[in-house]
């Protein structure tokens, strides 16, 4: 009981911060000039990630397991791996390019997984007997971390073909000074006249930092996709069984080895190896979210429906 109000509590407290934050981040996208409101945003960030660490922690006390069992919570703590890589370049006293990327995206999860679409999940359950398995934790924790860190590399990725055709740079001046100096600095200088040189670099650096990021997600996919493999050898009795969250696993995996074998090609650098990874923010979403919608197979336990088929 006591377990249940904590996580109630927190809940609230997550939702009713991350609703303040999207209105205080809307704002900041529009007006420019309020320095003080983005602060205020990043500290509602950090509220929301230790309400979401507080409900991780009371979950998995209450219920004796990692809480990945279903939808709510794997969304739960899809969000708060967002909020990682939100903060390590800040740890690194390096410029926040992700920013522009991980602060809606926390959002929007953190927002979607607590707006009560999913209230039938928030009661924890007790294990099916396919997932009492210490494998739980590293599988789906390591799935998780890849889908983050491999959607925020996407739409990195989708930002540069977003500049690359668009005809009017200016829309994306907001996000200058985020990149490169501070508005100061920005003042000083003719940015108006070189706006193709400005583009060029800031196209540049967002394509650093989209193969950097995706490097790392196909890691940590690679990784989860084999403790996967070792953990349904052992529940199944087969290490592949082409179920459909496998299927979209191996082509989520597929995708983005095309897309790091075309940036040895220096023909395929830039915008086409974007166009590549930003068609694989499509696949994880189906691999991830598509595949829990229906489901059906043997991952059907992420599913809406908390029983396997």
């Amino acid at each position: 009981m006591l377990f249940a109000t904590l996580e109630h509590i927190l809940t609230h407290i997550s939702f009713s911060t991350i609703s303040i934050v999207i209105t205080i981040h809307l704002i900041t996208l529009l007006v420019r000039g309020l320095g003080g409101l983005r602060d205020s945003s990043e500290k509602g960030m950090i509220v929301t990630f230790f309400s979401i660490t507080g409900f991780l922690v009371s979950r998995w006390a209450s219920s004796g397991h990692f809480p990945l069992s279903n939808l709510y919570e794997s969304l739960i703590f899809l969000s708060w791996a967002l909020y990682i890589l939100h903060t390590i370049p800040k740890i690194q006293n390096s410029k926040n390019d992700l920013s522009t990327i991980t602060t809606p995206s926390t959002i929007l999860t953190q927002g979607f997984a607590t707006s009560g679409l999913l209230t039938e999940m928030h009661q924890s359950t007790i294990l099916v007997p396919a997932l009492q398995s210490q494998w739980l934790m590293m599988h789906v924790s390591m799935m998780l971390l890849s889908y983050a860190t491999l959607l925020c590399g996407s739409l990195l990725s989708a930002a540069i073909l977003i500049i690359r055709f668009r005809n009017n740079f200016h829309f994306f001046s907001n996000f200058f000074s985020d990149f490169y100096a501070k508005r100061s600095a920005l003042k000083s200088t003719s940015v108006p006249s070189f706006p193709n040189y400005y583009k060029y670099q800031l196209m540049e650096r967002l394509d650093s930092w989209s193969y950097r990021v995706i490097s790392l997600g196909f890691t940590l996919l690679t990784i989860g996709i084999l403790c996967g493999a070792v953990w349904a050898n052992e529940a199944w009795g087969s290490y592949w069984n082409w179920d459909p969250k496998e299927t979209w696993a191996f082509i989520t995996w597929t995708i983005f080895a095309i897309y790091l074998h075309s940036r040895t090609n220096p023909n395929w650098k830039g915008t086409n190896s974007a166009l590549v990874a930003s068609i694989g923010f499509l696949i994880i979403w189906i691999c991830y979210f598509g595949i829990n919608l229906l489901g059906i197979g043997l991952h059907s336990y992420g599913s809406f429906i908390l029983t396997p088929k």
